[in-house]
């Protein structure tokens, strides 16, 4: 029998079909559509590009770092090459259409569309990523290099550098990183002089009940702590060499009760229309705290002492011992962001958008591409019954890159695999 040509339905155009495998499966099509639809910017009439194939391909955008715009579009069109004759040639738009058609988007709905679906995935049984019944999870900040241009360094500004300035404008990023998944949530960007605390302010209400947050020494104030810990999240944090607990109450497994006070200023102000009160209740101004110091032996230039703030004041439930092994899985994050600014952006050395509405997309964009990746390799993971670490991160980017083409018009499956 005679093979009949597939063919579209009337009305219908190629990018309708687009579907691009596991960043469909992770970003559902009718959940980008549904915030389209509450920002405004879904497609009024019909386009070669509508808006939720630019969503879908700026988060594509990220996966293929190297390549020009309209090659990503081209690998994203030849998967529904089939549906037509093989005579019949893709076309690809021109780099101007590809550019309007994303200032049409805006970066509002990208970062919406992260905000809803970028969140921690790993389950009871994933290795890594638990710590007794709390969730691990850690806090900390980096910076991206952007194009050099005028408007961007208007906007975002080029930090210092020893000598001088710093070669490209940059933009700075906190975030919080579910360390046995290495799953990136709760991003903020802003301009490089902008500090990781006001970042962090906007970045510290995606904790929950159950997580245990890790943070550096960067992170430590008491108005920072009082957020965090209001969110009902556990804390561990490093302290700074220069502030001092006093020792309230010395626990058995080595650690102490002490209070985290406002600074003096703040104390002040609290104090000064109640004057009155009795002197009980100036405790009220502060937070019980809990702290554990520790040495490292035998580790090269390691400081003569480490201490750790955290909200688990029972050492029943969190020894002092654990805490400070548990404090140094802290630097899972650093991995996670190398993955995002060395292993997924590759020899890139700045994003690639020239306009500051466009770096703001990019970088959502960015955000989700490493959320996709991540949660394919924990489905591997589970599957395998290993640690999600255990799996090569460059090795998956390479596996969906390849199949992307191959799989893009199809529905999402189990087809593509780490292998």
């Amino acid at each position: 029998m005679a093979r009949t040509l597939a063919r579209l339905t009337d009305g219908s155009r190629v990018t309708d079909y687009i579907s691009l495998g596991v960043i469909a499966k992770t970003f559902p099509q009718h959940q980008v559509e549904e915030v389209l639809k509450r920002t405004g910017r879904e497609s009024a009439r019909h386009r070669d590009l509508p808006a939720h194939v630019v969503v879908y391909y700026v988060i594509a955008l990220a996966l293929y770092m190297q390549v020009s715009y309209r090659e990503v579009l081209r690998c994203l069109l030849e998967g529904v090459q089939w549906l037509k004759a093989r005579t019949v040639e893709t076309k690809v738009a021109v780099k101007s259409s590809i550019s309007e058609a994303r200032v049409r988007l805006g970066w509002e709905p990208v970062r919406q569309l992260h905000d809803e679906i970028v969140h921690p995935i790993a389950t009871e049984v994933t290795q890594g990523a638990w710590y007794r019944q709390w969730r691990l999870v850690s806090l900390d900040g980096s910076k991206l290099d952007i194009p050099d241009e005028a408007e961007n360094r208007a906007v975002f500004g080029v930090p210092g550098a020893s000598r001088g300035a710093a070669a490209f404008p940059q933009i700075r990023f906190v975030a919080l990183v579910e360390n046995g998944t290495h799953v990136i949530f709760g991003s903020r960007m802003g301009a490089s002089k902008v500090g990781e605390i006001t970042l962090a302010k906007e970045v510290i209400p995606r904790l929950e009940p159950g997580m245990l947050c890790l943070a550096d020494r960067g992170f430590i104030g008491f108005a920072l702590w009082k957020q965090a810990k209001g969110t009902g999240a556990d804390l561990v944090w490093r302290l700074r060499n220069d502030l001092v607990f006093p020792r309230v109450t010395e626990l058995g497994d080595g650690s102490y009760l002490s209070t985290m006070l406002p600074p003096r200023g703040a104390r002040k102000v609290a104090r000064k229309p109640v004057r009155r009160v009795v002197a009980r209740k100036k405790k009220q101004l502060g937070i019980p705290v809990r702290i554990v110091e520790y040495t490292l032996d035998g580790v090269p230039d390691a400081e003569s002492t480490y201490r750790v703030a955290t909200t688990i004041l029972d050492p029943a439930k969190a020894p002092a011992k654990e805490l400070a092994a548990l404090y140094h899985e802290r630097w899972e994050i650093e991995s996670a962001f190398d993955e995002l600014k060395t292993h997924l952006r590759g020899r890139q050395i700045t994003l690639r958008s020239k306009t500051p509405d466009l770096v703001r997309q990019e970088f959502y964009g960015l955000m989700m591409a490493h959320f996709a990746i991540r949660g394919l390799m924990h489905e591997a993971a589970l599957k395998g019954d290993v640690d999600p670490d255990r799996l090569s991160f460059m090795h998956a980017v390479r596996v969906i890159r390849r199949k992307m083409a191959r799989f893009a018009s199809l529905p999402p499956s189990e087809q593509i695999r780490l292998s």
